[in-house]
């Protein structure tokens, strides 16, 4: 796995007001686990660049001038406003100490499910939390979806390497081809479309019936009301 370098300085004071002074000068209040003791330390927020704002996973190579740790980054904290990076922790590594870390999932190939079945490709685990070594830690891990067909997941399981373990239960999916919804409803509106046409047909000869029967009493009131007079003028 690369590492990347970060300039690192002990502090000495560490309470607030020393931890807001650092903030305002541009560095980082950081604390360093893992070893014999714990070390306080500050270090530019500039350095975190590589580090904090990309997908890839690095070690990190923490510069004291007098000596350097090889670490990981633990935990981060940043302003919920401002997305300043505000604290940071970071754990020592030895070779022979096993250390967990959260590992980039690549993928590969194309899914048949998609290219030919119209499916839609849906990962569900962008990261894996894997155990290793030091010097076994990769930089990704790789999943290949070239025989991924429609309604085919690829679980946790599948990923066979022993240079790590991989902390996930074996069911969990890291991704997986998945029907469309396009292709789901499509057939549900056509037969909307039909049943309205058929409402619409129906409802038109309700109202073509309607007015033939409004039409037929409309004549025969004529007709009752001409012959009325006729009745009226023999008896007079």
């Amino acid at each position: 796995m690369k590492s990347i370098e970060i300039k690192s300085n002990n502090r000495e004071n560490t309470g607030k007001t020393s931890t807001n002074s650092l903030r305002k000068e541009g560095n980082v209040p950081c604390v360093l686990y893992g070893g014999n003791e714990v070390v306080h330390f500050s270090a530019k927020e500039i350095g975190f660049k590589d580090l904090v704002y990309t997908a890839a996973a690095h070690t990190v190579v923490l510069d004291f001038g007098d000596k350097k740790v090889n670490a990981i980054l633990q935990d981060i904290q940043f302003h919920p406003v401002t997305d300043k990076i505000l604290h940071a922790d970071f754990y020592e590594l030895f070779d022979d100490k096993p250390v967990t870390m959260e590992i980039p999932v690549i993928l590969s190939g194309s899914a048949p499910g998609v290219m030919n079945s119209g499916g839609v490709l849906s990962r569900n685990k962008r990261k894996i939390r894997i155990k290793a070594l030091p010097g076994n830690l990769p930089d990704s891990i790789d999943v290949d979806i070239s025989s991924l067909e429609l309604g085919d997941k690829y679980y946790t399981s599948q990923v066979d390497d022993e240079d790590f373990e991989i902390l996930h239960p074996d069911n969990t999916v890291i991704c997986q081809v998945r029907t469309s919804r396009a292709s789901m409803v499509l057939p549900e509106d056509e037969e909307g479309v039909e049943g309205e046409e058929g409402v619409e047909g129906e409802e038109g000869t309700e109202a073509a019936e309607g007015a033939e029967s409004k039409g037929s009493d409309a004549e025969a009131s004529k007709g009752s009301d001409a012959e009325a007079p006729k009745d009226e003028s023999k008896e007079s």
